[in-house]
Protein backbone atom coordinates (compact mmCIF):
# COMPACT_ATOMS: atom_id res chain seq x y z
CA UNK A 1 0.00 0.00 0.00
CA UNK A 2 1.30 3.69 -1.04
CA UNK A 3 1.31 6.25 1.50
CA UNK A 4 -1.83 8.21 0.09
CA UNK A 5 -3.76 4.97 0.25
CA UNK A 6 -2.61 4.16 4.09
CA UNK A 7 -3.69 7.86 4.86
CA UNK A 8 -6.88 7.21 3.25
CA UNK A 9 -7.45 4.04 5.02
CA UNK A 10 -6.10 5.62 8.17
CA UNK A 11 -9.17 8.98 7.60
CA UNK A 12 -11.91 6.65 7.25
CA UNK A 13 -10.62 4.41 10.47
CA UNK A 14 -9.79 7.52 12.67
CA UNK A 15 -12.30 10.24 11.55
CA UNK A 16 -9.41 12.59 10.63
CA UNK A 17 -8.63 14.62 7.62
CA UNK A 18 -4.79 14.20 6.57
CA UNK A 19 -3.28 15.84 3.89
CA UNK A 20 -0.06 15.26 2.48
CA UNK A 21 0.27 18.84 1.39
CA UNK A 22 0.13 19.90 5.08
CA UNK A 23 3.17 17.99 5.47
CA UNK A 24 5.76 20.52 4.17
CA UNK A 25 4.27 23.18 5.69
CA UNK A 26 4.17 21.38 8.93
CA UNK A 27 7.73 19.90 8.99
CA UNK A 28 8.82 23.35 7.80
CA UNK A 29 6.61 25.13 10.99
CA UNK A 30 7.87 22.53 13.38
CA UNK A 31 11.34 22.43 12.55
CA UNK A 32 11.01 18.66 11.66
CA UNK A 33 9.08 16.02 10.39
CA UNK A 34 5.64 15.90 11.81
CA UNK A 35 4.37 12.81 13.82
CA UNK A 36 1.41 11.68 12.30
CA UNK A 37 -1.18 11.44 11.96
CA UNK A 38 -2.37 14.98 12.55
CA UNK A 39 -4.97 17.62 10.90
CA UNK A 40 -4.44 20.93 10.54
CA UNK A 41 -7.63 22.94 12.75
CA UNK A 42 -6.74 26.56 12.37
CA UNK A 43 -5.35 28.34 9.81
CA UNK A 44 -3.89 32.14 9.45
CA UNK A 45 -5.61 34.16 7.06
CA UNK A 46 -3.07 33.27 4.16
CA UNK A 47 -3.83 29.62 4.59
CA UNK A 48 -0.36 28.61 7.05
CA UNK A 49 -1.19 26.49 9.54
CA UNK A 50 -1.57 27.79 13.08
CA UNK A 51 -2.86 24.61 15.44
CA UNK A 52 -2.44 21.06 14.52
CA UNK A 53 -5.05 18.56 15.92
CA UNK A 54 -3.06 15.10 16.99
CA UNK A 55 -4.33 12.05 16.90
CA UNK A 56 -4.03 10.27 20.37
CA UNK A 57 -1.76 7.55 19.50
CA UNK A 58 0.59 8.01 17.04
CA UNK A 59 1.34 5.72 13.86
CA UNK A 60 4.25 3.71 16.01
CA UNK A 61 1.88 3.50 18.89
CA UNK A 62 3.42 6.07 20.60
CA UNK A 63 0.61 8.06 23.04
CA UNK A 64 0.50 11.25 22.50
CA UNK A 65 -0.99 13.75 24.91
CA UNK A 66 -0.98 16.94 23.54
CA UNK A 67 -3.95 16.75 21.43
CA UNK A 68 -3.65 20.49 20.00
CA UNK A 69 -0.49 21.65 19.14
CA UNK A 70 0.22 25.04 18.48
CA UNK A 71 2.29 25.76 14.91
CA UNK A 72 1.61 29.33 13.54
CA UNK A 73 4.85 31.34 13.89
CA UNK A 74 3.25 34.42 15.27
CA UNK A 75 1.06 32.10 17.90
CA UNK A 76 4.53 30.41 18.88
CA UNK A 77 6.49 33.80 19.39
CA UNK A 78 3.70 35.80 20.87
CA UNK A 79 2.99 32.66 23.50
CA UNK A 80 6.76 32.27 24.13
CA UNK A 81 6.96 35.85 25.10
CA UNK A 82 4.43 35.66 27.46
CA UNK A 83 5.76 32.62 29.51
CA UNK A 84 9.34 34.20 29.31
CA UNK A 85 7.83 36.83 31.48
CA UNK A 86 6.03 34.68 33.89
CA UNK A 87 2.79 33.73 31.94
CA UNK A 88 2.64 30.36 33.04
CA UNK A 89 2.67 31.67 36.69
CA UNK A 90 0.48 34.95 36.13
CA UNK A 91 -2.39 32.61 34.25
CA UNK A 92 -2.62 29.98 36.98
CA UNK A 93 -2.86 32.45 40.00
CA UNK A 94 -5.79 34.29 37.34
CA UNK A 95 -7.69 31.26 36.40
CA UNK A 96 -10.15 29.65 38.82
CA UNK A 97 -8.65 26.60 40.30
CA UNK A 98 -12.09 24.48 39.71
CA UNK A 99 -12.73 25.59 36.21
CA UNK A 100 -8.77 24.35 35.00
CA UNK A 101 -9.49 21.45 36.42
CA UNK A 102 -12.64 20.58 34.60
CA UNK A 103 -10.62 21.90 31.88
CA UNK A 104 -7.92 19.50 31.82
CA UNK A 105 -10.94 16.67 32.45
CA UNK A 106 -12.87 18.05 29.68
CA UNK A 107 -9.89 17.79 27.54
CA UNK A 108 -8.68 14.45 28.73
CA UNK A 109 -12.08 13.15 27.36
CA UNK A 110 -12.11 14.40 24.30
CA UNK A 111 -8.40 12.98 23.41
CA UNK A 112 -9.61 9.74 24.90
CA UNK A 113 -12.73 9.27 22.79
CA UNK A 114 -10.42 9.77 19.75
CA UNK A 115 -8.64 6.74 20.73
CA UNK A 116 -9.08 3.75 17.89
CA UNK A 117 -12.07 1.01 19.53
CA UNK A 118 -9.66 -1.57 20.67
CA UNK A 119 -6.55 -0.35 21.53
CA UNK A 120 -4.77 -2.02 23.52
CA UNK A 121 -1.27 -0.42 24.29
CA UNK A 122 -0.31 2.66 25.81
CA UNK A 123 -2.91 5.36 26.14
CA UNK A 124 -2.22 9.65 26.86
CA UNK A 125 -2.98 10.69 30.39
CA UNK A 126 -3.52 14.00 32.37
CA UNK A 127 -5.22 16.72 30.54
CA UNK A 128 -3.82 20.31 28.63
CA UNK A 129 0.32 19.69 28.04
CA UNK A 130 -0.03 16.52 29.38
CA UNK A 131 -0.91 17.74 33.24
CA UNK A 132 -3.38 16.71 35.58
CA UNK A 133 -3.67 20.17 37.08
CA UNK A 134 -2.49 23.58 37.09
CA UNK A 135 -0.58 25.44 33.92
CA UNK A 136 2.28 23.98 32.26
CA UNK A 137 2.55 25.41 28.94
CA UNK A 138 0.53 28.10 27.67
CA UNK A 139 1.25 27.11 24.19
CA UNK A 140 -0.94 24.05 24.59
CA UNK A 141 -4.23 25.78 26.36
CA UNK A 142 -3.96 28.61 23.55
CA UNK A 143 -3.85 25.96 20.96
CA UNK A 144 -7.13 24.05 22.40
CA UNK A 145 -8.57 27.57 22.93
CA UNK A 146 -7.99 28.32 19.27
CA UNK A 147 -9.45 25.69 17.95
CA UNK A 148 -12.50 26.33 19.60
CA UNK A 149 -11.97 24.74 23.63
CA UNK A 150 -13.24 25.98 26.31
CA UNK A 151 -9.97 26.59 27.70
CA UNK A 152 -9.80 29.58 30.53
CA UNK A 153 -6.13 29.66 30.28
CA UNK A 154 -6.14 29.36 26.46
CA UNK A 155 -9.15 32.68 27.04
CA UNK A 156 -6.54 34.58 29.47
CA UNK A 157 -3.62 34.12 26.62
CA UNK A 158 -6.20 35.42 24.10
CA UNK A 159 -6.91 38.39 26.47
CA UNK A 160 -3.04 39.11 27.20
CA UNK A 161 -1.90 38.61 23.78
CA UNK A 162 -4.90 41.38 22.79
CA UNK A 163 -3.88 43.97 25.70
CA UNK A 164 -0.69 43.79 24.64
CA UNK A 165 -1.64 44.49 20.99
CA UNK A 166 -3.44 47.56 21.42
CA UNK A 167 -0.44 48.74 23.73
Amino acid sequence: MDREEDLQEKEEKEGLTLRLENDEQVEALLGRAPRRPYEVVVRAEDGTPRVLRNAPILDDGTPMPTRYWLVGPDDVLSVSRLESAGGVRRAESAVDSDELADAHRRYAAERDAAIPEGHAGHRPTAGVGGTRQGVKCLHAHYAWYLAGGDDPVGRWVAENLEAEDLS
